[in-house]
């Protein structure tokens, strides 16, 4: 068939299309090339799939849907004709309807375009009384009648009632709504719902198919705000949240929270997070969810073989990166995470919905929430969304962009701009630098400058106090917090230098000469008196008592430490004997006996079968780095790897076509549903071998009409009616060429 003549069937059409249109059709609807269709027939015959096209119709903006359902309604149509009927520019309109012939919705030509023919079942607007008689009909109508199907047309909304598809006479109606059902200036679009006919719109709009241009894009209310100041509260939340969570997993790496039987993270172990990281429980939530979703976290197995959720293996890769590497792994996480974080918290009937839970996936959710992100791009820098009514602006232009979108998804805007505040992408309600490379799909290197630089020192002070000046480096930071505890975060985080915390450095296997000589090379100021005396006065208890197992026994070479003990008051609940004057045995567990005997001034340490000392310093579990879930960056690679190889599949196949007969026949179960649907397109005659209720098996000529259900709608040519067939009763289908 030459490029130039007009296509006669949607399998004609995908022939003329040149390679690089295929590819970006599958491209837009994967589901038509998995596995690959045998031809250009097969490849239609999946395009008008109502499911398919249900996917295909969620990709369309206010403009294209109102452009598609022109044609379905006025098809076959010249896009002359589609531009006078739409309210918009006809420029526009020819780009919209470039982009609906690209995804296989309409098929044609400039001067003839038709729509696939599920598409007018899907849109449910039907075409109305004829245009001549609605003057007629709107004039009989009373007040109240007016009223609402004014109503309904200005808002675009339907209406609910009872039975939508029963007749109504007009010499029967008695409510408003029956005035207008009778008329058929309401008709039905399914059993509940009825809307506006399509002739009655245009009367209705001056002859257009909305009052409002179609192609008036929503903008969004903004306010002027210095990108700089921006880039740097963005940054300020990103270095936070990467801090928060490297906070968090090491704490779990030492002292993992359980698993819950059902699944997830314990309400308790949420709350006892939240202290920890100094944040809400839905910050503390989204910390735990997106170390998840980056593969740091999963569930694994502590000493006693509990279920816990553990740092993974890459975690440790992970923490040696710099902050603003760190910070592109989790927010790429939280972008492509399917899981609905804020809904955590609430309860699903009677059940409260944990962090970490099953039932919180969301397959929609990445591209709804990279479509909301995306939105701001078109933000100039140093504009963001104006306070109060940025929000609102944001969702009316969601709205537009996705009409077929539903009301709670497009609401859940302001929370992603929250979650997105909140791991640093967007600052001040704007869009951080930075972010709009990572959205561009590259490297946020920027983000590196924005950053304070870490220091590996701090300012000890008398009072037993250290500030950190700024960040402190990451190996830097854990051996400072192994002999202080943190007592204040923010610009400059303070630590406090304790008994408890100076013995835990020795817990962990520091001397006195180590501690002492670490104080000294990182601190920028003396270190106070005050402090060498705190860690001589713990070293020289450090030591002194030794615990055993016996249940558990105490040894010191001190008489008089032991003497001490054994006479304090505290100490009688430890039903304390002894049996040497160096040796006290207690019944008492030992895991037990060592806080108490803390808890009372002592700093023992606990001495190993053959009498050496072991360091009390707790293991670090990890879990295995799960697999990376399906549709991740690594699939959607080999997705695009395979179009090219899809299409010279389709290109083998038509040639195979090509060489075949005229009339085409099928028999296994598959491919007379490709054939079928294939001549509802072209509106073919076939023959159908099919075996009725009796069992008896005949032969009938029909033109199918659609195909739902698992049942074949067809105009039967003897019996000159619509009749239905099962498909699974129908043997073979020949074609039948008509002249």
């Amino acid at each position: 068939m030459p490029v130039s003549d007009p296509p006669r069937t949607l399998a004609d059409q995908f022939r003329t299309w040149p390679d690089e249109r295929i590819v970006a059709l599958l491209d837009e609807r994967p589901d038509l090339g998995v596995p690959a269709p045998l031809d250009s027939a097969q490849l239609a015959s999946r395009a008008v799939v109502k499911v398919s096209t249900v996917r295909a119709l969620d990709l369309l903006d206010h403009l294209q849907l109102e452009v598609l359902t022109a044609v379905v309604q006025v098809g076959p149509a010249a896009s002359k004709e589609i531009a006078e009927l739409v309210n918009a520019d006809a420029g526009a309109v020819a780009v919209a309807l470039d982009r609906l012939a690209g995804l296989a919705l309409i098929w044609g030509t400039p001067e003839v375009w038709r729509p696939v023919t599920v598409v007018a079942d899907l849109l449910g607007i039907p075409a109305g009384p004829p245009a001549a008689d609605i003057a007629g009909l709107l004039a009989e109508l009373d007040d109240r009648a007016r009223t609402i199907l004014d109503h309904l047309d200005e808002t675009g909304a339907s209406g609910t009632v009872a039975d939508a598809r029963a007749q109504v006479r007009l010499t029967e109606a008695s409510s408003p709504t029956d005035h207008l059902l009778a008329r058929r200036l309401l008709m039905a679009r399914d059993d509940r719902h009825v809307v506006v006919p399509w002739t009655v719109r245009l009367h209705l709009r001056a002859g257009r198919s909305t009052r409002e241009p179609a192609d008036a894009v929503p903008e969004l209310a903004t306010s002027a705000r210095d990108q700089a100041m921006v880039d740097r509260a963005a940054a300020g939340a990103a270095y936070e949240f990467t801090r928060r969570t490297e906070l968090l997993l090491d704490a779990w790496a030492t002292r993992p929270p359980s698993g819950l039987r059902a699944g997830g993270l314990g309400v308790r172990d949420l709350r006892v997070a939240t202290e920890l990281v100094h944040a809400d429980a839905g910050t503390t939530a989204l910390v735990i969810e997106t170390a998840a979703a980056a593969q740091l976290l999963a569930l694994g197995m502590n000493d006693d073989l509990d279920a816990a959720w553990l740092p993974t293996d890459a975690y440790d890769s992970w923490a040696a990166r710099s902050a603003a590497e760190r910070w592109q792994v989790l927010a790429t996480a939280w972008l492509t995470n399917p899981r609905l974080v804020s809904a955590i918290g609430g309860r699903d009937g009677d059940r409260p919905i944990n962090a970490l839970s099953a039932g919180l996936e969301r397959t929609w959710l990445p591209g709804d929430r990279r479509t909301t992100l995306e939105s701001l791009l078109v933000l100039e820098p140093g504009r963001t969304l104006a306070a109060g009514t940025g929000i609102a602006s944001l969702v009316a232009r969601l709205r537009w962009r996705h009409p077929r979108r539903s009301q709670a998804r497009l609401d859940l805007a302001a929370t992603t701009l929250t979650e997105a505040a909140a791991l640093g992408l967007t600052g001040l309600d704007g869009l951080a630098g930075y972010a709009r490379t990572l959205l561009a799909g590259g490297d946020p290197g920027e983000l590196a400058t924005l950053l304070p630089t870490p220091v590996d020192h701090v300012l000890i002070q008398a009072d037993l106090t250290a500030v950190a000046p700024g960040p402190l480096e990451q190996d830097f930071a854990r051996r400072l917090g192994v002999l202080a505890d943190i007592e204040s975060r923010g610009g400059a985080t303070v630590y406090r230098f304790t008994v408890d915390s100076v013995r835990r450095g020795f817990d962990s296997g520091w001397s006195a000469v180590e501690v002492k000589d670490f104080l000294s090379s990182s601190s920028r100021t003396p270190v106070p008196q005050a402090l060498d005396y705190l860690v001589d006065d713990v070293a020289r208890r450090f030591g002194t008592l030794r615990l055993g197992a016996a249940e558990s026994f105490l040894r010191s070479d001190d008489e008089t430490a032991l003497t001490e003990l054994m006479h304090t008051p505290a100490a009688a609940s430890l039903r304390l004997r002894r049996i040497a004057p160096t040796v006290i045995v207690s019944d008492v567990p030992l895991q037990v006996l060592l806080p108490r005997l803390r808890e009372l001034g002592a700093a023992p340490v606990v001495e190993a079968a053959d009498g050496t000392v072991r360091i009390a310093r707790p293991d670090e579990y990890r879990s295995r780095t799960p697999k990376a879930p399906p549709g991740s960056g690594r699939a959607s690679a080999r997705l695009a790897a395979r179009g090219s190889a899809v299409v010279a599949a389709i290109r083998a196949g038509d040639r195979a076509a090509a060489s075949r007969p005229s009339g085409r026949t099928a028999s296994s179960p598959g491919d007379v549903l490709n054939l079928l649907r294939s001549a509802v397109e072209d509106g073919e005659q076939v023959m159908l071998d099919f075996v009725d209720n009796h069992g008896r098996r005949t032969e009938r000529v029909v033109r199918p009409v659609r195909i739902e259900g698992g049942e074949l709608v067809a105009h039967d040519d003897r019996e000159d009616e619509l009749r239905t067939y099962a498909v699974h009763r129908i043997g073979s289908v020949r074609t039948i060429r008509t002249a």
